[in-house]
């Protein structure tokens, strides 16, 4: 469930703590009824929304809404009273910014005129040292003599209140402890931290602003979010990757008249790089909350990173084709088509956060990407069980004359949009806990070094190029997205899998940190390629040589893997040394 965690709802989860986690979101003492705290269509079993739909309904919301800087979060009756008064308002959601927190209000209105109207009533302060911007974004002015104090409205509803507000390391922690297994624990891990509908809102409306900014010269112009905020496996501050595309209609065949336009001068990919620069300056000079601009136009693909201020939210803008968005198409039905998906995606990208073995800077760590597509592959093909997740070959088989697209690129995005066509495979009934440690133990096994993972089919393809780690883009079939991991990087993502699978494993009894709370809490470099973690408060980290000091005590295995691995490294060990002794002689 998306959760709205307002100041009442994160007393509610601190005392819920000691309840086993049963939240009492009825209380109307204490929590409001939130909207986001309702089941989804998806999550009731109920008719599945595609992805094109999903993200046209959140851009009209978009259109529908306001951001309103107010004095705090009891502002929201006067400031209801006075939209009230203009049009139809439909929910108010009241959340923060900054250290010496900046208070803000979503207003959604019923209708897009109400904006209008809205937006027709505002204006700006008389300074000749401020740009003159009409936009979504507004600040609501305190009463004065002029302007005389509003009646507050009595029917006004704040539907969330510090609603980005996120669960701290240590909040998480005791959710976690309190879980009754090790499923449960990535389930309220994936409920806690994932994108809820207040910071979906957001992302909406801060690709709105850009979209407005330039609609003036471009009226079809629309900037389309792509990436975590859209494809179901966002987390609370997540980044926003957008998409501008400066005409989104088709050419009319039968049109008489035709536009005058410029044509490009150089390259195509200098032309975008021009174009990206002008897009910097005018996000930079002329529109409200837009500070910390970067120009990185040498990449592959130019793109401009800033950060929104009003709505809290890192932003990377680019204006190259769509297949980024298609891929998100891709990604958002994965996660449909089963509701394990995205919390166990949702564990090991946080457990590869908590290790190291992934980095918010560029460099040779694996992506959170490219540990979504291992998931995704692994769920294709689980070596234990029936496979969870169909191919994108099987999705292309299924696509009909709706589901054709084709990049200007050339990239053919052509898949099954929509998965109530879509016969769903039965016969997988692996817990949560149980594809975690298959997972674990499926990767630190895989051939990485003459193979590569590809979703496309339900196997693993040759490896067409020498690398450390090949996944393939599943839509752009050429490109590795894993090209930038060293080998030093895949061997300790290898040596840790190896380490939680052997954790988990070997827990029997729960611990002061036990299930996730093991494998998180292991921060350290692997210095050594064979490594096993133990779950012993005194000693956690044991290295196999260890384990040879002392053959009368032989260890006793749980895991059948390990135990062979241990064995053949045994016995090369006892070659080595008859070899040393030859030689001595």
């Amino acid at each position: 469930m998306s959760v709205f965690l307002s100041c009442h709802v994160r007393r509610g989860v601190q005392n819920a703590i000691g309840r086993n986690i049963k939240l009492n979101l009825n209380d109307g003492k204490n929590v409001r009824r939130m909207s986001s705290l309702k089941v989804t269509e998806t999550e009731k079993g109920k008719k599945f929304v595609p992805f094109t739909d999903m993200v046209s309904s959140r851009r009209a919301e978009a259109r529908r809404s306001i951001v309103v800087q107010v004095q705090s979060s009891q502002s929201f009756k006067e400031l209801h009273a006075y939209c009230s008064s203009v049009g139809t308002v439909k929910q108010m959601l009241h959340y923060t910014v900054g250290v010496e927190p900046m208070n803000f209000i979503v207003v959604e209105f019923a209708s897009e005129k109400d904006v209008t109207s809205i937006l027709d009533k505002s204006s700006y302060v008389e300074d000749s040292q401020i740009i003159p911007v009409h936009s979504q974004f507004l600040w609501f002015r305190a009463s004065n003599r002029k302007l005389p104090k509003l009646k507050q409205s009595k029917t006004a509803i704040l539907n969330a209140e510090n609603g980005n507000n996120n669960l701290t390391a240590a909040e998480i922690v005791d959710l976690l402890k309190k879980c009754d297994s090790v499923s449960d624990q990535m389930k309220q891990l994936y409920d806690f931290t994932k994108l809820n509908d207040l910071g979906t809102r957001l992302r909406f409306l801060t690709a709105c602003q850009v979209e407005d900014a330039v609609r003036g010269m471009f009226p079809s112009a629309k900037a389309f979010p792509f990436g975590s905020s859209v494809n179901g496996f966002g987390k609370m501050e997540c980044d926003l990757d957008l998409v501008l595309r400066l005409s989104d209609e088709k050419v009319k065949s039968d049109a008489r008249l035709m536009f005058h336009c410029k044509a490009l001068v150089g390259s195509e990919r200098s032309a975008s790089q021009r174009n990206m620069e002008a897009m910097g300056d005018l996000l930079q000079l002329f529109l409200p909350g837009c500070s910390h601009v970067r120009r990185i136009l040498q990449a592959r693909v130019p793109i401009i990173k800033y950060h929104q201020q009003l709505t809290d939210v890192e932003c990377d803008l680019s204006m190259s084709n769509m297949s980024g968005v298609h891929m998100s198409d891709f990604l958002y039905i994965m996660g449909s088509i089963d509701d394990r998906v995205r919390p166990l995606i949702f564990t090991i990208r946080k457990w590869a956060c908590e290790i190291g073995l992934t980095n918010s800077s560029p460099g040779r760590w694996i992506t959170n990407f490219s540990l979504t597509l291992l998931v995704l592959a692994f769920l294709q093909k689980p070596p234990h069980s029936p496979p969870i997740l169909p191919s994108l070959n099987n999705l292309v088989k299924l696509a009909d004359s709706t589901d054709h697209y084709m990049t200007e690129d050339g990239i053919n995005c052509t898949f099954l949009r929509n998965i109530n066509k879509l016969k769903k495979p039965a016969g997988n009934k692996e817990s949560l806990e149980s594809l975690l440690k298959e997972f674990f133990e499926f990767y630190s096994h895989f051939d990485f070094t003459s193979k590569a993972v590809c979703l496309n089919e339900p196997v693993a393809i040759t490896k067409p190029e020498h690398c450390a780690m090949y996944i393939v883009n599943p839509l752009e079939r050429g490109l590795n997205v894993s090209k930038n991991v060293g080998l030093e990087e895949l061997d300790r993502f290898k040596v840790e899998a190896r380490n939680a699978a052997w954790l988990l494993e070997s827990q029997e009894h729960k611990t002061e940190n036990w299930g996730l709370l093991s494998i998180f809490e292991n921060k350290r470099k692997s210095n050594n390629l064979f490594n096993f973690a133990f779950p012993n408060k005194q000693a956690r980290l044991m290295e196999v040589s260890t384990l040879f000091e002392n053959e009368a005590a032989p260890v006793e295995f749980k895991n059948e893997s390990v135990k062979k691995q241990v064995e053949s490294i045994r016995n090369e060990k006892k070659q080595k040394l008859k070899e040393i002794q030859k030689l001595n002689r």
